[in-house]
């Protein structure tokens, strides 16, 4: 079988999910936290009980997902953590930190389209994910809940690349703007480098996911500094660990602009 080539133009900001919704507004109104025993029943059901091992087996019967070194994740077993990774997979992507922690919960921070599908916005709360505001009269409430959740023995997953590229085989460049929430809470840092083989001589793909960490900030530095810094540990150690990639499913290719020889 052919294998599909995608051109692309900007790393920072191509987006090729395929997903398109009418986004809604993440502003002062949208609610974080559900401390009600009734709702936390229901989603320790939703999560725990059926999405867990849902994501596991889609990991292993889809992909034969193997992680390796994921031990070290065992220093942070009765700590809160900050967990960052690559972008390559709907709904894949999801399923990999809460795999990767578990039984720690694990949240993700996401775009406000991935709670946009109609109906479905209480059952991804449930799931752990956390839209970024998209109005600035939203921020108060995202920060206070990540103070909850710094405080809580849980993981925040960030997928700093922003855009999902699937199958996508390097580490895009990412800027350092979400590092500083391990910063400004004092957490440790750990990042999943997802790879892709090919299995046999088919054209199926394996997956192979690193787990790098603990990363922590270096407070010799300044603030500014120190955030730069530790982005660029985690981005240097997820571009060692992509060269394990052996298989392109999808040929990301960059279109040459207009003029360029």
């Amino acid at each position: 079988m052919e294998r599909k080539t995608v051109y692309y133009s900007d790393e920072l900001h191509d987006e090729f999910s395929g997903v398109v919704r009418n986004t809604m507004t993440i502003d002062e109104k949208y609610v974080y936290e559900h401390p009600n025993p009734l709702w936390q029943i229901c989603r320790f059901i939703v999560y725990r009980i059926i999405m867990t091992p849902v994501a596991y087996l889609y990991l292993k019967i889809k992909f034969h997902a193997e992680f390796v070194n994921r031990g070290v994740l065992k220093q942070s077993a009765q700590k809160s953590i900050f967990l960052f990774g690559n972008h390559t997979q709907i709904p894949g992507d999801g399923y990999i930190p809460s795999t990767l922690v578990f039984p720690k919960n694990c949240s993700v921070i996401v775009n406000a389209d991935n709670v946009s599908l109609p109906g479905t916005l209480t059952f991804m709360k449930m799931v752990g994910a956390v839209p970024l505001p998209n109005k600035i009269s939203g921020m108060r409430n995202y920060m206070n809940y990540l103070t909850v959740l710094s405080k809580n023995n849980s993981c925040t997953t960030v997928f700093p690349e922003a855009h999902i590229w699937p199958y996508y085989t390097g580490i895009r460049p990412f800027p350092d703007d979400a590092f500083r929430y391990p910063a400004m809470y004092g957490l440790d840092t750990y990042c999943f480098t997802t790879t892709y083989q090919q299995r046999g001589h088919s054209s199926k793909v394996n997956m192979t996911v690193y787990v790098d960490g603990p990363f922590s900030v270096n407070h010799e530095l300044s603030r500014k500094d120190g955030i730069r810094d530790l982005r660029d540990r985690v981005y240097t150690t997820m571009c060692a660990r992509s060269r394990n990639s052996t298989y392109e499913y999808i040929i990301y290719r960059k279109q040459e602009r207009e003029g360029n020889i």
